[in-house]
């Protein structure tokens, strides 16, 4: 089957752009929250559980709709392992560490990670000097970041935050597979296949080490499990991939440096820690967003 009619509008792009950074952004806090009552891996599989579920009955009724080809076997295990399976249960492993708004800004290499990759791997994804620039930029408010209120947390904030560093690289693999391999290829089937493997890892990993049967389902952890499966997963995931069919690479990168602030502000609003060294990280973070949306990528005329 032929792949998607017509490509969205740059006002459709910038309008679910920033439907991602809001609700990617509020998944930090979820997360937080609900780990307050589940452990980390079994929090992460009952999520993916739930998502792959309902993966399955979108798909089912908008694959024809959507159009493209079936996706290889092999992206979808390359995306299951990478993106769904190793890089959240790090996420939600740090989390039981380290506060929802400082992870959120600390995983913003991310897009520094998947511009270098689009530069070198991804045709046509060539980067101009002001980009570096803006980069650059993004990653001295991380490092600020990593050195000032990383290290407050004592012996268990730095090898934890280095920990967390996996994640955004092993996203940032997947993340180039899809956009070098997938295009033309059902983001539907993509991401089904993709979580349902991502929640059986998750399950294994969760059987492992904790005991997930002996889990109390109160409200929250429903709620939070519910929230982060629907909208921060399959929402979420499902226009990012079909986005990556008709967007460069490291302009829907963007999305992982306004998402930080989105987490940051959250966080501070339910309670958590606002350093002036977090404020100034920040504040590097959001300049290199200025920097790198107003100028044009090389081959844009």
């Amino acid at each position: 089957m032929s792949e998607s009619k017509k490509s969205p509008t740059p006002l459709a792009v910038a309008l679910l752009v920033a439907l991602l950074c809001a609700i990617w952004g509020s998944t930090w806090i979820v997360i937080r929250g609900g780990l307050e009552v589940l452990p980390p891996f079994t929090a992460a599989a009952a999520r993916f559980v739930i998502a792959a579920l309902a993966m399955t009955l979108v798909t089912a009724a908008l694959r024809h709709r959507e159009g493209g080809g079936k996706p290889p076997t092999w992206l979808w295990i390359a995306l299951g392992t990478l993106n769904f399976f190793g890089s959240y249960a790090i996420v939600y492993r740090t989390e039981t560490l380290l506060p929802s708004g400082l992870v959120a800004l600390l995983w913003g290499v991310f897009p520094m990670l998947s511009a270098l990759a689009g530069h070198f791997f991804l045709p046509g994804e060539r980067l101009r000097g002001a980009h570096w620039m803006g980069f650059g930029l993004g990653l001295a408010g991380l490092a600020l970041l990593f050195l000032t209120d990383v290290a407050s947390f004592g012996p268990e904030g730095i090898p934890a935050a280095a920990v967390l560093l996996i994640s955004p690289i092993v996203s940032t693999i997947g993340n180039t597979f899809a956009k070098r391999s997938g295009k033309g290829v059902s983001s539907l089937e993509l991401n089904r296949n993709a979580m349902a493997l991502g929640a059986v890892l998750l399950s294994l990993l969760a059987c492992a080490t904790e005991e997930p049967l002996a889990v109390e389902w109160n409200a929250r952890a429903v709620l939070s499990v519910t929230y982060l499966a629907l909208a921060g997963t399959v929402l979420t995931f499902g226009l990012y991939y079909w986005l990556m069919r008709h967007v460069a690479a490291n302009q829907l990168s963007l999305i992982a440096y306004v998402t930080p602030v989105v987490a940051l502000a959250l966080g501070f609003a339910f309670g958590e820690r606002l350093t002036p060294w977090t404020a100034a990280g920040a504040t590097l973070i959001v300049g290199s967003v200025a920097l790198v949306v107003r100028v044009p990528k090389r081959g844009d005329g």
